[in-house]
């Protein structure tokens, strides 16, 4: 890490980039989001965090160093919050400037939920009132939308898009009401500069649920906020001898302590809405991958089942699990026509269940449980039969303790019901590895690899097909 850091670190100076050489960068952060780890861990993790950032004073940036969510950063690393709301945050030491590193615009857009979206006027609302407890540095999460191309999206279940309902789309686009509504609440917050930078601000109570915090300088200069915190109620309130009148849940700002210049809840950016169409035009064809088309050479066999990441070692997402089961010709299912049942629980995130070739069913996780159990039907007959289960992580995870207990794939236990003996354990007997699908080995998503295959009409409903479109 050390190593890194200061990499980067001579990086930014080489190109000039730090403030005190004209560059834009005023702060620098070290670790992130380290302080619930330290709970967990105690004292390995509190060492850790005090090493951390006596490696970056050293490095000399000539900026602040922050870290984020880390209530015990040491001197002189300031720490930050962040969050959906930090009005409730103050810095470790009173001398230390109170910053809100991430004012988060929504969240990420995660596979089987809706996607997310902040009100303008709620997330106004937090930074105005950040702003009139004393903050003094607000930076959004995300203010730029982007996109996670490949398997770079973080997980479990992250989408490739990370749009974040931000004031700037992922495509580049401004996102109204939420860019004009922003801009207008940082103008009106500039404005108040003046008083908000000569000291804290006066609080009194206007009400049951309203209070104004008032800034004066000793030049003259004065702002007031004005808040209504009733989530539910508009409220009429009186100051310096005026009457206001406050929608719920908002802050108005005056920057001369008598005219309102803005409210957080009364919107008058312009409400914009993207518009999807359709793209005509385009070719699609299709490829079908084989089922276990691998070689010997390709796959490996083992007694029991082996988690998923550790053989992949994040390679690909997919991982064959594959297994035979010998059935007898005095089986009765053979005859009665009830099929036995097949039961597979994995540790996530999807799962894909072939049986002599031909799929049975599929099943998949979620964000909240990406843990699974499939259970179905399966056709056997009498003589060896092949079950092959494909396991597919969707993204590794990106926050948390003890990542090392986060596992993907199939761990059992693996049982077929309804033979003559009851029930058969699959679990510890051998199984048959394959890594990736043969159409990765090909390097089908790529211009060369996609031209080394033949391409058909496409075909709906056909496990293992990739599409091409041109």
């Amino acid at each position: 890490m050390q190593k890194f850091t200061t990499k980067i670190v001579d990086m930014m100076k080489s190109e000039g980039l730090f403030e005190w050489q004209g560059g834009p960068i005023i702060l620098s952060q070290i670790e992130n989001e380290f302080g619930p780890l330290e709970w967990d861990q105690g004292e390995p993790s509190k060492a850790y965090a005090s090493w951390a950032a006596n490696m970056a004073i050293a490095l000399n940036t000539g900026v602040p160093w922050i870290m984020c969510k880390e209530d015990d950063a040491p001197d002189p690393i300031i720490n930050t919050c962040n969050g959906f709301y930090c009005d409730w945050f103050s810095p470790n030491k009173p001398h230390k400037p109170t910053m809100w590193t991430e004012a988060w615009t929504a969240w990420y857009t995660g596979f089987g939920v809706p996607v997310p979206h902040r009100p303008v006027e709620d997330l106004a609302y937090g930074v105005a009132k950040f702003i009139q407890k004393g903050g003094s540095f607000v930076n959004y999460y995300m203010y730029h939308g982007g996109t996670n191309f490949g398997r770079t999206a973080g997980g479990p279940f992250v989408a490739t898009s990370y749009d974040y309902d931000a004031p700037i789309d992922e495509y580049g686009l401004l996102r109204e009401p939420k860019w004009g509504h922003l801009k207008e609440l940082h103008r009106a917050i500039k404005l108040c500069e003046p008083a908000l930078v000569a000291g804290d601000p006066i609080i009194s109570s206007l009400g049951k649920a309203q209070k104004s915090s008032v800034f004066r300088s000793s030049t003259g200069a004065c702002a007031a906020f004005l808040e209504n915190k009733d989530k539910l109620s508009y409220a009429r309130v009186s100051f310096s001898g005026m009457h206001y009148d406050l929608p719920p849940w908002s802050i108005s700002i005056l920057p001369d302590c008598k005219t309102t210049v803005f409210n957080t809840a009364r919107v008058g950016s312009q409400i914009s809405q993207m518009k999807m169409e359709w793209a005509g035009g385009l070719t699609w064809q299709s490829y079908n991958e084989e089922i276990n088309s691998y070689s010997e050479e390709e796959a490996f066999t083992a007694v029991g089942l082996l988690e998923q990441i550790n053989m992949t070692r994040d390679n690909t997402d997919y991982l064959w699990y594959t297994t035979y089961v010998d059935v007898a010709k005095n089986e009765q299912f053979l005859t009665s026509g009830k099929s036995p049942k097949l039961t597979v629980m994995s540790a996530g995130h999807a799962l894909h269940v072939f049986v002599n070739g031909q799929l049975t069913g599929t099943v998949y996780g979620s964000v909240e449980d990406p843990k699974l159990t499939y259970t179905g039907s399966v056709k056997l007959w009498a003589g060896s039969n092949t079950i092959s289960c494909l396991s597919i992580a969707v993204g590794l995870p990106n926050v948390g303790e003890h990542f090392e207990t986060w596992n993907a794939g199939i761990l059992g236990p693996v049982i077929l019901y309804g033979l003559n003996e009851g029930r058969r354990d699959l679990t510890w007997q051998k199984w048959t590895y394959q890594v990736g699908l043969k159409g990765e080995a090909m390097s089908l998503h790529s211009l060369s690899g996609s031209s080394s295959v033949e391409w058909g009409e496409p075909v709906q409903k056909q496990p293992l097909t990739w599409y091409k479109v041109m």
